[in-house]
């Protein structure tokens, strides 16, 4: 008997953030284009908070902080919760999905080796969304900043064990061939990264056996474009000073905190005004007086208006999938510079923004000096170069790799 219409599952540790944002608004695209679309996720206050449409909630409290004790104590990273997902795969077999879109498997909710076994048995097309390195190391997302290269032929020795997801005892080892066996010889499997840089390392890496697809994140550009403010005149900047934006939302020295405090001692302070958004009380106590902090805004809208305030945007981020700040940053007017690293170029073209080499402060200072007084970069085409990150063409190529795989 002929299904009504196609079912696609995602699958994601989470419903908000930057990957809950993308799995939710894939939803809505597939949906509006005829799929049922089932979320799948597990039970946190913190992911209770978003309604989503059609859920499916993987495991309780009790499961999931069992799983992350366990995982804490042993190293072994999603081996665990497996009362959870024999319950979530029994939903799965009634739903009988047509399409299984994985998005970040680690934090621990879902037993990896029943989960992939499941996949390989039935035979189901599964397209894969790389948020991060982790699927392809012995435990770690990011390993740039360590200079690491263990995981191109096998984890051991991890300098960062203890960092998430953290583990008292270093299992990268075995974790590492767990993963291989496990991510490996899926017969149908369509990986998609958020930037040229992830997919050249994917390509290196054990799961070099698949098709790599590279579709950027996209943003609202309906939420973020320029917008006129009295930010200056309520935080006291005058007009002739040159505002200098960062943003995070988890700063430290990954994404170069250290230079922003660097670079207040060596500009001119009368000059530049360096703004930063993200901040909290332990940032602020390493903060020089000079910079203005800004803990959190209340909305898109506020967060717009900061950026269309500023002069340049400064992304001094040392380890970077694609750097979605910088297209923010853009869609609001605002040029932007940024190390060479990961895939945060990729988002600038000669038009609207300027690279300079990771960690070489003093390059970043003479070119903040160069863009404050040459003025080569103009709103208009930060706009123009924004577009190419229209979240809906975005998500509409996941709808295209959809038809082509089905």
């Amino acid at each position: 008997m002929k299904k009504s219409c196609l079912k696609i599952v995602q699958i994601n540790s989470c419903t908000f953030g930057s990957t809950g944002k993308i799995m939710r608004q894939i939803a809505d695209n597939a949906t509006a284009c005829g799929y049922d679309v089932y979320c799948c996720y597990p039970k946190s206050r913190e992911n209770l908070k978003i309604e989503v449409r059609n859920s499916i909630i993987i495991g309780g409290r009790i499961s999931r902080n069992l799983h992350l004790l366990l995982s804490e104590f042993t190293g072994f990273n999603g081996c665990f919760s497996v009362l959870a997902t024999a319950s979530f795969l029994r939903k799965l077999k009634k739903i009988e999905p047509d399409i299984i879109h994985l998005h970040n498997l680690h934090n621990c909710y879902i037993n990896l080796p029943m989960l992939f076994n499941y996949i390989k048995k039935h035979n189901i097309p599964v397209v894969w969304t790389l948020h991060d390195c982790w699927s392809f190391t012995g435990q770690c997302p990011y390993f740039t900043l360590e200079k690491c290269d263990k995981w191109e032929t096998g984890c051991f020795g991890c300098p960062q064990y203890r960092r998430y997801p953290s583990s008292r005892v270093d299992r990268t080892k075995t974790m590492y061939r767990y993963k291989r066996s496990w991510f490996t010889g899926v017969q149908n499997m369509t990986l998609v990264t958020p930037s040229e840089w992830l997919a050249d390392l994917v390509h290196q890496s054990f799961l070099k056996e698949y098709e790599t697809r590279v579709i950027n994140n996209g943003i609202d550009l309906c939420a973020f474009n320029p917008i006129k403010s009295d930010f200056r005149e309520k935080n006291g900047i005058s007009k002739g000073q040159f505002i200098l934006l960062g943003v995070s939302f988890g700063w430290g020295v990954r994404k170069g905190l250290d230079v922003f405090i660097e670079l207040s001692k060596r500009l001119d302070r009368s000059r530049f005004k360096i703004v930063l958004v993200g901040t909290d009380d332990e940032v602020d106590k390493t903060l020089p007086d000079t910079v203005l902090s800004i803990h959190r805004t209340n909305n898109q809208k506020e967060l717009a208006q900061i950026y269309s305030a500023a002069d340049l945007f400064v992304n001094p981020t040392r380890e970077e999938v694609l750097g979605m700040v910088n297209i923010e940053a853009l869609a609001c007017g605002t040029p932007v510079l940024t190390f060479r690293t990961g895939g945060s170029p990729e988002s600038l073209n000669e038009t609207c923004g300027s690279v300079v080499d990771c960690d070489d402060i003093d390059a970043m200072e003479q070119e903040i000096y160069r863009i404050a007084s040459a003025k080569p970069f103009y709103a208009e085409d930060c706009l123009i170069r924004a577009k190419d990150f229209d979240m809906n063409k975005r998500f509409d190529e996941y709808i295209q790799l959809y038809k082509e795989i089905l």
